[in-house]
């Protein structure tokens, strides 16, 4: 038992940092032997180092047959599952639509790929191009390449990146985050090559640029930062919401009628709506569901006041977190109707809306944070945002969790 635990996960902790169940529609069976022959090494090298630390009697009589029998099996389903899987798809079934904009040298390679290699599993549907021709795979110019994925099913779009000027590859990239397709892109033999972009090779002959998917596309990072999110927001609920709660019933009470916690309607995850929970710093008003709070606003109530400059009317929100309406950690939650006018003013503010809403973010420990007077104020918070979006990482979480706790203290006043 002690083996097989040890084993499997050193197994997986190798795949993962090797990448070893990296396989697409385009890797060849030179690539799967590389990958197998890379991960068999490291797991090799592990597998003795356990036989260096314990005995386990018919293990160690036994580890190289035991080794052997483990390559062998390994090696024969996987290469037995990629020739069953290429078979299915040039039966035509587990395809993904393709559409290609351009039609220089690098698309039509791409094109005459997806014709010939049906075992790859592309259905090529047509390509566009600002030039007409009599093709029976033209499908218009690139204006109408918006109203076509709008009205059939496309997986992903290939773009030829000298065929297009650099506005109209920024409005394809555009609708395939609205769309939730992939884009590659297909270079120039000269082209260089961009940080945000992986190299891929189809056929061992042809380069496209695969754009990067933003992290939080990727099932781990979720699952990382909802465990995480549950862990510290259960810790905060029970060693300092439990005996916190009674402390400011008290208090707030004394000074103001109404509830403990203010309850209002926000925007969350996909744009739906949430309620985000706080302590009530204000007196009991019309106003409230409609209009946030501004410097010296005369609602707020001395206790209030207090809270919020502490931010301690924000706590409540851990039981958010913890029933998964919010993250500790993201962009802040606006009232719809806010929310509404800014779209107005800010481009890709909706962006905002692909990841759940958090208590704090790298926004408000920039200094944005309080009421926001003019453009400039909402527009650097929503730049800000799309940066944390685009560049998370769990540390980058620790470091602004870290920087609020640290202006909080500073006495930083904020105004919702």
């Amino acid at each position: 038992m002690k083996f097989l635990s040890y084993i499997s996960l050193f197994w997986l902790l190798a795949s993962y940092f090797l990448g070893y169940y990296k396989v697409y529609r385009y890797t060849n069976y030179l690539r799967l032997f590389s990958l197998l022959g890379k991960q068999f090494i490291i797991f090799i090298l592990g597998y003795f180092a356990y036989f260096g630390i314990f005995r386990e009697g018919e293990v160690v009589n036994n580890q190289f047959l035991i080794l052997s029998s483990i390559i062998a099996g390994i090696s024969i389903f996987k290469f037995l599952w990629l020739y069953l899987l290429k078979k299915y798809r040039s039966l035509g079934k587990n395809y993904r639509s393709t559409i290609v904009i351009g039609y220089d040298d690098s698309a039509k390679n791409i094109i005459k790929l997806f014709k010939s290699k049906s075992n790859l599993g592309y259905k090529f549907q047509g390509f566009f191009t600002d030039k007409t021709y009599k093709n029976s795979f033209y499908l218009g110019n690139f204006n109408e390449v918006f109203n076509y994925v709008s009205k059939n099913e496309v997986d992903e779009i290939y773009c030829s990146i000298s065929s297009l000027e650099k506005n109209q590859i920024k409005k394809v990239n555009k609708l395939s985050i609205e769309k939730n397709l992939n884009l590659k892109l297909i270079p120039e033999s000269n082209e260089l090559y961009s940080k945000n972009q992986n190299i891929e090779f189809y056929d061992d002959t042809i380069t496209v640029l695969n754009v990067k998917k933003l992290p939080f596309e990727f099932a781990e990072n979720f699952y990382i930062k909802r465990l995480f999110d549950i862990f510290f927001s259960a810790f905060i609920c029970l060693f300092l919401l439990s005996w916190l709660i009674p402390i400011l019933w008290v208090l707030v009470k004394l000074e103001s009628k109404g509830p403990l916690i203010f309850k209002q309607k926000r925007e969350g995850l996909n744009g739906e709506e949430f309620v985000c929970y706080k302590f009530r710093s204000m007196k009991i008003n019309n106003l409230s569901h409609k209009v946030h709070a501004t410097k010296n606003d005369i609602r707020v109530t001395k206790i209030g006041a207090f809270l919020r400059k502490t931010s301690m009317d924000e706590l409540p929100q851990f039981i958010n977190v913890f029933f998964g309406d919010m993250s500790v950690v993201g962009p802040r939650p606006h009232l719809e109707s806010l929310s509404l006018e800014y779209q107005k003013d800010v481009e890709d503010y909706l962006k905002r809306h692909i990841v759940k809403p958090g208590i704090t973010g790298l926004a408000q420990i920039s200094g944005y944070r309080g009421e926001i007077k003019n453009k400039s104020d909402i527009k650097n918070r929503v730049r800000l945002d799309i940066f944390y979006i685009e560049n998370w990482s769990f540390f980058l979480d620790i470091k602004i969790i870290i920087q609020t706790v640290l202006n909080i203290f500073k006495g930083e006043e904020k105004a919702y």
